[in-house]
């Protein structure tokens, strides 16, 4: 028996060898299931994705807002492709705009040239006070109501007259050179301080505020704008822009204003009467 066994070498050689023991991580690489951090990763996305819902379900868009700030964008950008309703994905607006949209773009369209307008009318203006060196004495900017062109009194007026003076004159003859590029109604309107009238040739503010008014509206007849388009009034001290109870908010009250409405230039073009 010791002759077999050792015939072909020793004991331990001649036993099976054992398979070595497994490793603690054999049996989650080498099965079958997900590993272990997949299932925190899992709970991880489900809860980010129920947050996300939430913040969406919680949101809303404030449609009216919305149109409102396109307006605004094309009113100073002065184009008209800014669209209606959000184009990324799911906010989706219910509008009924759809139906409605041929009339909308003619609205936008009139709006549009309007705002156009107004703007070369206060850069034309602006010309005129820079190389006539105006600045302080006469004054436009645009308003809700349109373009309006403020003028001190005295620069076309003497104290208490209503009668152009001669520098009044020649301010109001470039002005007449503006106001003739633009085929519009225009408004003069005179305006005065608080102070009471001490003068016999009016009875009150109202008729002084008038007085002027007219006059200017007079001289641009003689200028060659187009009486039809031209309208007087007076509001005396009753729509002031300072105080009157001080020297230079009085000097700032007494003015006259020459105003192109936005009302007048949008029926001008929708109409087609421009130009």
């Amino acid at each position: 028996m010791a002759e077999e066994t050792g015939s072909g070498g020793s004991e331990e050689d001649a036993a099976p060898a054992l398979n070595p023991p497994a490793s603690i991580g054999d049996d989650d690489e080498g099965g079958g299931g997900a590993p272990q951090w997949m299932c925190t990763f899992s709970d991880l996305v489900t809860l980010l994705m129920c947050f996300f819902v939430l913040l969406f379900a919680m949101s809303t868009i404030q449609e009216e807002t919305f149109k409102e700030l396109v307006q605004s964008l094309r009113s100073a950008l002065g184009v008209q492709q800014v669209p209606e309703t959000g184009t990324r994905e799911g906010l989706v607006m219910n509008s009924d705009s759809d139906t409605h949209e041929p009339k909308d773009h003619a609205v936008d369209e009139l709006g549009g040239m309007v705002q156009k307008e107004m703007e070369e009318i206060v850069s034309d203006v602006r010309e005129l006070i820079m190389f006539n060196k105006l600045g302080g004495q006469v004054r436009v900017e645009e308003t809700e109501d349109g373009a309006v062109i403020t003028i001190a009194d005295m620069v076309i007026f003497g104290p208490g007259e209503s009668r152009l003076s001669e520098n009044g004159r020649i301010v109001m003859e470039k002005v007449a050179m503006v106001l003739a590029q633009f085929h519009y109604p225009v408004t003069v309107s005179g305006h005065t301080d608080a102070m009471p009238m001490d003068n016999r040739d009016y009875a009150s503010n109202w008729e002084l505020s008038t007085g002027r008014a007219t006059s200017v509206v007079r001289f641009l007849i003689s200028m060659g704008i187009d009486p039809t388009q031209l309208k007087a009034q007076g509001f005396a001290h009753y729509r002031p822009v300072a105080d009157n109870r001080t020297p230079e908010g009085r000097s700032k009250n007494r003015r006259v204003e020459i105003t192109y409405e936005r009302t007048y230039i949008a029926r001008a073009f929708d109409d087609g009467l421009y130009r």
